[in-house]
Formats: C-alpha cells, structure tokens, sequence
C-alpha cells in the first residue's frame, strides 16, 4: 500500500497523531459501523491515549479543512456518532481486534508510515537545530564587520580635512 495514501489520512488532534475510524475502515475494507462496533465489544483494549472520541468542535474542525479534501465524509452523520481518533497504538491494538488478511497487510503499512513521520519529524529537528547554530554564527560574524565598519567610519570623520587633489587655478587680481 501506498504509504503517501496512508500519510495523507493522518491528523494532528489534541497534540497526537491520528488516524480516523472512517479511513481506518475505509483502509481495512470494512464498514466504519464494523470497525466501531469491534473496538467497542473490545473497549477494555483501547484507553485514551489509545483512542478517543472526537467532540463535535474537532469534527467540524475537521470537515472546515474540507469535505474536498476527504478529511470526514460528507455522509458522515455527527448527530448519531461522532468520529473516533485512533492513535498509533489504537492503530496497533486494531489488529488483535480486527484479524483479516486486509487487515494484518494495512496495519503494517500504517505502522510503516507513523515510523516514517516519525523520522521526518526528526529529520526536521536536525535542520532546525543546524539552522539556527548558523544564525548564531553568521550574527556573531556580522556583528564583528558592523563593529569594524562602525570603526573606519567614525575613524574617516575624525581625521583632518585634507586639501583636495588636482589642478587648481588661482584668480589673479587686476592683471587682465
């Protein structure tokens, strides 16, 4: 499976990443009604940090990022269930509760594509960490020319007036 596909269906809600029951479901080839009703005949396996359920501000937070974009499905009736987020260890929990062969092949791409952003995430870290030891270098070496500079000009202006260069002619007086 397309990892980029499975990147694209995960979200940053309450500073976790997650995934929606609605594209689990979809990525599981079940129905989203299913896959609820197998986490909750088995809710003892999934706490909070494993999966909660949306409020209706997220979800509609959500669907403003755009019904276009395939964020919830347009269907999607938030007044008989509001979505549930699923984290990565709900994603991985899912696995024990849903036992397809679909199943089994898609949660390992999913696994495959949090490590994946996981390691972005680092990746991005590193370049932010460079990025700003070469600000703190370039200001410091910045600083030094500003100072020099600063230098030669005050220097410039203290020195005398000098008499300038080149050819002058003197205007002589009554002498035509």
């Amino acid at each position: 499976m397309d990892l980029q596909i499975i990147q694209n269906k995960i979200f940053e809600v309450r500073g976790c990443r997650v995934m929606l029951d609605y594209h689990l479901a979809e990525l599981y080839q079940v129905e989203t009604r299913a896959l609820k009703q197998a986490v909750k005949r088995n809710i003892e396996r999934f706490p909070s940090d494993f999966m909660f359920v949306l409020t209706k501000e997220e979800a509609n937070l959500l669907l403003s990022i755009g019904v276009s974009q395939n964020v919830i499905p347009p269907d999607y009736n938030f007044g008989v269930a509001l979505p549930m987020a699923f984290t990565e260890q709900g994603v991985a929990m899912l696995s024990s509760v849903l036992r397809s062969k679909v199943a089994i092949e898609v949660n390992i791409s999913i696994m495959r594509a949090f490590v994946l952003m996981r390691q972005m995430v680092i990746g991005y870290e590193e370049l932010l960490k460079r990025i700003e030891e070469l600000e703190v270098s370039t200001d410091a070496q910045f600083n030094e020319l500003y100072h020099a500079l600063t230098q030669l000009l005050s220097q410039s202006k203290q020195q005398k007036e000098h008499r300038p260069i080149g050819f002058v002619t003197y205007e002589r007086s009554g002498n035509k």
